[in-house]
């Protein structure tokens, strides 16, 4: 870890950075081919019945999530939490959650675009609620509570902003790239800052399984073609859905470190 002010001076430098690379970049149209998945079996009347049922943990995890934020007594909380608002920017990721997995399953029920839109809105609210904790854990509460509106907007302006720009036949990927691969930065600059919890390194594991969901859903033919049993698209859904639950898993497990603030 380093001091908060060179911390901040990191995350300014990236910010600028991808912003940077963002403009210069061409405009990156949706490729049609995404979504020709490997896996097109369809099952009990289920097309694309695999990665259909693969979102089905979100919705798992979504809930859990929910069940066990609205349950804490204001005496749990405390153990949890250093100030029982930040509980509201993980009970917006477990919605988040809980909408991927209805989101994604209507995406890959009859893949194009328009439904793709569907799929991507309810990622954004999980990426950018992530983002907006760990900056009111490790940097300040008042600015986390004050950018968690401010990110939601601009993550879901991305996804809408390149639907907008594919209906008009000029598809453009770069924002909402941009954030979502900010985001995966973000997580592992904030392990640069000090936290005030227990289990701060879990961030690890949660940037961990949403690259190696990345990769899978790049390697989706090469993996189903082993055989036929599973694509890597349908793994990934798994493996993204496992991120999500380690997010939710760290702040159940974590507990505050004596004579810290947040």
């Amino acid at each position: 870890m380093i001091s908060r002010r060179l911390g901040l001076k990191v995350v300014l430098v990236v910010t600028i950075a991808m912003l940077v690379v963002d403009l210069m970049q061409p405009r990156i149209p949706q490729p049609q081919s995404y979504h020709a998945f490997a896996d097109q079996r369809s099952f009990l009347g289920v097309s694309h019945f695999a990665d259909v049922v693969s979102n089905v943990p979100f919705a798992i995890f979504g809930l859990w999530g929910l069940i066990f934020l609205q349950r804490y007594s204001p005496e749990e909380l405390r153990k949890h939490f250093l100030d029982r608002r930040e509980r509201w920017f993980y009970v917006i990721i477990s919605i988040g959650l809980l909408l991927t997995a209805f989101g994604s399953g209507y995406y890959h029920l009859d893949p194009d675009n328009d439904r793709l839109m569907w799929d991507r809105l309810p990622m954004t609210i999980v990426f950018m609620s992530l983002v907006a904790a760990l900056i009111a854990e490790r940097i300040s509460l008042r600015v986390g509570l004050w950018l968690l509106p401010v990110l939601l907007v601009i993550g879901i302006s991305s996804v809408v902003q390149w639907h907008m720009s594919e209906t008009r036949g000029a598809g453009d990927l770069r924002f909402y790239g941009t954030v979502q691969a900010y985001s995966v930065i973000f997580v592992l600059l904030a392990l640069l800052f000090p936290t005030p919890y227990t289990h701060g390194s879990d961030l690890l594991l949660i940037a961990g399984f949403y690259i190696l969901a990345k990769v899978l859903e790049i390697l989706d033919k090469p993996i189903f073609s082993l055989g036929h049993i599973v694509s890597g698209h349908t793994l990934k859904h798994l493996v993204a859905a496992l991120a999500g639950y380690s997010i939710l898993r760290m702040i159940k497990r974590r507990r505050p470190i004596p004579n810290t603030t947040v």
